[in-house]
């Protein structure tokens, strides 16, 4: 189970059981966007980059993967590739860009493993997002387990009766038939 850690608690955990995802289509939610600024790379200059962290539900558990998305018009494909597969961008139509927006939004996504060296120089293996889907592509996703269990049937709450316990008032006319705590 995952929890704070107190400055002084025991920790035993070293790493290394990371298993990626298989690859193949996902279901994802959007769990955050970070503002970020590239470095720029080959003919890429420096730019505004969008670090967009996606909550990826695989058939046991979900996983996190991050894809940072550079504001350049080269790559213009890619944050519409982003936006249609949110149904925040309609085909053939313009869209003005909301990060806040897009935090919670689902869609669907190919994933992919990719091979890297850690910087400990040994091998090691993540997820990484190779396409997102449009809103209106017919994709079939991986499932995610749901733990079987008998229908539950609702049962009416039974309540006690409620009774008025305040004391009946006296009815006491007075002159111009005016009846005090009655109206």
């Amino acid at each position: 189970m995952d929890r704070e850690f107190g400055w002084n608690d025991e920790i035993t955990e070293e790493g290394g059981n990371y298993e990626p995802l298989p690859e193949g289509n996902y279901d994802f939610t959007v769990a955050k966007v970070e503002r970020a600024r590239s470095q720029g790379k080959g003919k890429l200059p420096p730019c505004n980059m969008a670090k967009v962290t996606f909550d990826v539900w695989g058939a046991d558990d979900k996983r996190e993967i991050t894809v940072n998305f550079v504001l350049h018009s080269s790559l213009e494909w890619k944050l519409s590739q982003l936006f249609l597969s949110v149904s925040m961008k309609k085909h053939g139509e313009p869209l003005r860009m909301d990060w806040t927006g897009i935090i919670g939004k689902k869609g669907k996504c190919q994933v992919i493993i990719r091979k890297y060296v850690k910087n400990d120089g040994t091998k090691g293996v993540t997820n990484d997002i190779k396409y997102f889907y449009a809103y209106d592509e017919q994709v079939t996703t991986v499932s995610p387990v749901v733990a079987q269990s008998a229908p539950q049937q609702y049962v009416q709450p039974t309540y006690p009766p409620q009774y008025n316990t305040q004391p009946a008032m006296p009815n006491t006319a007075t002159p111009n038939n005016w009846t005090p705590g009655s109206f």
